[in-house]
């Protein structure tokens, strides 16, 4: 099993590069079967979760070629409704071929999804959807059971922002006769870049960028290019990186408008931030002050980003307060950072981090994807040697993170396990 050996690396200086949104593309692919043809997505970095996905829609009757950062899906022939367990058992995103399938062929079986061991995160809300639209939904031996001679549009009121809810009704409403209207819809950036997609192949949905959407049903979709929005994961990960170093770091080909949450609070924290065209220069402070964290659905502060700004506060002078209200149990990384001398109590879903001098190198254990980039920031401010095994899950959403660090000064190797 993979694992990075990591040596205290503060001093980052210059430019690292952001890859395309994992978290807009994996719903893009999942659309790609609502238009019959191919496809071809652009800004495609090269992940697991991606290939993953990939493995899927070939399954399902897609070809899909990747190349150069170039993901081409064919679905003209697609035809076997089902997502089998051996592979949607990996990934929690699988559950985007749902709503597609149950719009296309009028049926899907689809394993329940797995994915990082973050919590309980029910998919009662995409299952009410659909059967809000006239699916029939019946569960056995593990697997969605859904039908639907015809989709019929409706009203429909999420009782939680939830951004695969919204995304997998968008593409079963994109087919369903009349009118379709979400409440409460999650406004995060991947919902609306999907948007952005099934309006291209020919949909008609209004209401981007907030929380009420508009599905008028039609009868064709059709294939489209499109290149992908950046990942403000990563950017936000790299720019975590550049207020834990001693030098300006510039993170290149970010979308400003998907970080301000992130933007104000490393300003909160003593840094300085410097915008040119898609590039955001991170100075850090001399000093790290502390800053309270809530994690909310968008425009809040990302879930996904909470274990990378816990480690920034471990280095911050005085105490600062982490809450998260989307993932409860979002703090597996805990443990991990105490191990590297970090001072964290938690009481339920709150962390308080008293920040102290240094951090000291261990041997620590990823949990999760998120957590897995929390460690290797963690490893790099930390004195002497550090070593973060499984890191399989880091590879899920970042595309060779260890040579885009690595070029802006760290020192981190990984060891083929």
């Amino acid at each position: 099993m993979d694992k990075f050996i990591i040596e205290h690396s503060r001093e980052l200086s210059g430019n690292i590069y952001v890859s395309g949104a994992k978290n807009a593309i994996l719903p893009a692919m999942a659309a790609c079967l609502l238009a019959p043809g191919k496809s071809i997505l652009r800004n495609v970095p090269n992940l697991i979760d991606l290939k993953t996905l990939a493995h899927l829609l070939r399954v399902i009757g897609a070809r899909v070629e990747y190349e150069n950062g170039s993901m081409s899906i064919d679905s003209k022939d697609v035809c076997f409704p089902e997502a089998p367990y051996e592979l949607v058992s990996k990934m929690r995103a699988s559950i985007y071929v749902l709503g597609p399938l149950v719009a296309r062929l009028g049926k899907a079986r689809v394993s329940f999804p797995g994915g990082c061991a973050i919590g309980t995160r029910p998919v009662d809300l995409h299952l009410k959807a659909l059967e809000a639209l006239g699916a029939t939904i019946e569960i056995e031996h593990g697997y969605i059971n859904a039908k639907a001679e015809k989709l019929v549009g409706t009203d429909i009121h999420f009782d939680k922002s939830s951004v695969g809810a919204t995304i997998n009704t968008l593409m079963a409403a994109v087919y369903a006769s009349g009118t379709t209207r979400l409440f409460n819809a999650a406004m995060e950036p991947e919902v609306d870049s999907t948007i952005d997609l099934l309006n291209k192949m020919g949909a008609q949905i209004s209401g981007k960028g907030t929380t009420t959407l508009e599905i008028h049903g039609v009868d064709d979709l059709f294939p489209v290019e499109m290149n992908m929005i950046p990942d403000r994961i990563e950017a936000g990960t790299f720019l975590i990186a550049g207020a834990l170093s001693t030098k300006p770091v510039t993170v290149c080909g970010c979308q400003k408008e998907h970080l301000m949450p992130l933007l104000d609070k490393l300003r909160e924290a003593g840094c300085s931030l410097a915008f040119s065209g898609q590039d955001i220069t991170v100075t850090p402070p001399d000093q790290i002050k502390p800053v309270n964290i809530l994690t909310l659905p968008h425009p809040g502060f990302p879930t996904d980003l909470q274990a990378q700004f816990t480690v920034l506060m471990c280095l911050a002078d005085g105490v600062s307060y982490i809450e998260d209200t989307v993932f409860p149990d979002r703090f597996m990384h805990v443990a991990e950072l105490n191990r590297l001398q970090a001072n964290i109590k938690m009481d339920r879903n709150v962390a308080s981090v008293k920040g102290v001098e240094k951090l000291s190198g261990a041997e620590v254990m990823a949990t999760d994807l998120r957590a897995s980039a929390a460690l290797v920031l963690a490893g790099m401010v930390a004195e002497g040697s550090t070593t973060v095994s499984r890191i399989y899950h880091i590879d899920r959403g970042y595309d060779r993170i260890e040579e885009k660090l690595n070029s802006i000064g760290a020192k981190i190797q990984r060891e083929i396990g």
